[in-house]
């Protein structure tokens, strides 16, 4: 028989039942919190903003600094002596081809060319009475030679002298703007002055500028081909660039500074380009057909090199080394191997990017590019 302590001892099944339950409910909790843990532990995913890889034609070129210089230069100067009676223009205005400048006192040399006048006609006449009278065999053949000389010569005479007048009256041999003048009404000029006033043609504009010897074959490879044209820009980029002609290459490096001279044809007919003023030139040497473009902030440098971070489906950024090229209008880069068309790259947001991170894209655009900082999701992607 038992005693009543061992009755007393014995645990009763629903016991155990219900310490195994409160087992149970007890590590699923533990497992439970485990999970909850792991989950606030793991990074939120970081606000990017992102850009489609796009294709189209950009210039291969060449960047350099130039100056202009007008394309027309003239020192206008007197050809005949005499006094300054009137001027015509205002210092730096614009002329045309044979505007009146100055005049010079034409009286002596209007007085001159009655004479010679006077003088042709006398000899017309006895050129007539000498031919009448040779055909007749009146005169002998020698009288009437003289003649024909005498009205020659007095013909050229008051031609001659129809020249000098016109000389008085100076006009303008181009279409130009004018500079300041160097006399005065009432100046006494001629031939040994020296220049009266300088007129400068300004459109077109030439643009000059140098090519390193180090660029001469890239520079030879596309001389001669269509696509060749030089686009010139103001310093302050406050008005549009416009392209031209390429002119001239000159034909031997320069000693000591290793460059070639070159020079353009630019328009300019609003004449906001000006002579000897610094310009940026780039001198376009062909056109690269269906280029890949991203936004240049979207390129990285690291110790391997450049790089990029793709968008995968899943919001997860991929590493993509890259050969970045040439930077283009818009802020935009061209990638020559790295990436495909159509692709997304991020563009701001990479300083806390690792392969494989979940980030929250947003459309990168120009306007946001222009006012980055501004933007709630730039500042969070910073």
């Amino acid at each position: 028989m038992k005693t009543v302590l061992e009755k007393r001892s014995r645990i009763p099944r629903w016991g155990i039942f219900l310490f195994v339950v409160l087992a149970a409910f007890a590590v699923a909790r533990t497992l439970q919190r485990g999970v909850e843990t792991a989950k606030s532990t793991q990074p939120p995913a970081r606000p990017v903003l992102v850009a489609k890889v796009i294709s189209k034609d950009v210039p291969l070129y060449l960047e350099e600094i130039g100056t202009c210089a007008a394309y027309e230069t003239v020192q206008v100067q007197a050809q005949v002596v005499g006094k300054i009676m009137q001027r015509h223009f205002q210092d730096g205005a614009e002329v045309k081809k044979g505007d009146l400048l100055f005049t010079i006192d034409p009286a002596p040399y209007q007085a001159a060319l009655d004479q010679a006048k006077a003088q042709s006609a006398l000899d017309q006449v006895t050129l007539k009475r000498q031919a009448d009278l040779r055909s007749r065999n009146v005169i002998a053949p020698q009288d009437y030679d003289t003649a024909v000389a005498n009205a020659q010569k007095s013909q050229a005479a008051a031609e001659a002298t129809q020249v000098n007048l016109d000389y008085c009256f100076i006009k303008s041999p181009i279409n130009g703007r004018i500079g300041l003048r160097n006399v005065d009404i009432g100046n006494l000029v001629g031939p040994t002055t020296g220049s009266l006033v300088t007129i400068q043609g300004l459109d077109p504009i030439y643009t000059d500028f140098t090519v390193a010897e180090t660029d001469l074959a890239l520079v030879r490879k596309y001389l001669g081909g269509p696509n060749v044209k030089v686009q010139t820009w103001s310093p302050d980029g406050k008005i549009p660039p416009r392209t031209g002609d390429l002119y001239f290459i000159d034909n031997a490096v320069q000693p000591g500074s290793g460059t070639v001279k070159v020079r353009a044809v630019t328009p300019n007919a609003d004449r906001a380009l000006w002579p000897s003023e610094f310009v940026r030139v780039r001198f376009i040497l062909d056109t690269v057909k269906d280029a890949r473009l991203v936004p240049s902030q979207a390129v990285q440098i690291s110790q391997s090199g450049p790089f990029v971070f793709v968008l995968k489906p899943d919001n997860t950024v991929d590493l993509r080394p890259v050969k970045p090229g040439q930077s283009q209008d818009g802020d935009l880069a061209v990638i020559e191997s790295g990436v495909d068309t159509d692709e997304t790259v991020v563009v701001t947001g990479q300083l806390a990017l690792a392969p494989g991170a979940k980030v929250e894209p947003k459309p990168y655009g120009a306007p946001q590019a222009a006012s980055e900082g501004n933007t709630p999701a730039a500042k969070s992607a910073q």
